[in-house]
């Protein structure tokens, strides 16, 4: 078995499990080779990124019950596609980032340098 690792080289660290996010909802951003949305993108969504990605079509707020999936809110941590973060980053609506739970697979689309700008670790909650 392969350490997924984030994009500091470290060890995947846990991203949320309330509520429980992943490609493969174990908690983590882990991605595989069946993730083809590269969802690797650690995430603490805001009211203007849950806008922002309605707007386009992935309305994350709503419920859907069926699917066990209660809709997000502002604050909550989710496993992003490394795309739709970039795409969010372009029209000024990127979330902040858990740089230690994104997975290393996300800088095939987007730079470290934008990542870091938007780490929750620097100071942004």
């Amino acid at each position: 078995m392969s350490v997924h690792k984030n994009v500091l080289g470290t060890p995947l660290e846990i991203c949320s499990l309330d509520p429980l996010t992943g490609f493969t909802r174990e908690g983590c951003c882990k991605v595989t080779d069946d993730d083809f949305g590269v969802h690797g993108v650690c995430v603490q969504v805001t009211e203007a990124f849950l806008k922002f990605s309605k707007e386009k079509g992935n309305d994350l707020s709503s419920p859907i019950p069926a699917a066990g999936f209660n809709g997000l809110r502002p604050g909550d941590r989710w496993c992003l596609c490394a795309s739709r973060w970039q795409e969010a980053l372009e029209n000024n609506a990127a979330p902040h980032v858990n740089l230690l739970a994104t997975h290393e697979a996300t800088l095939i689309f987007v730079s470290l340098e934008d990542l870091l700008a938007h780490s929750l670790d620097n100071g942004h909650s």
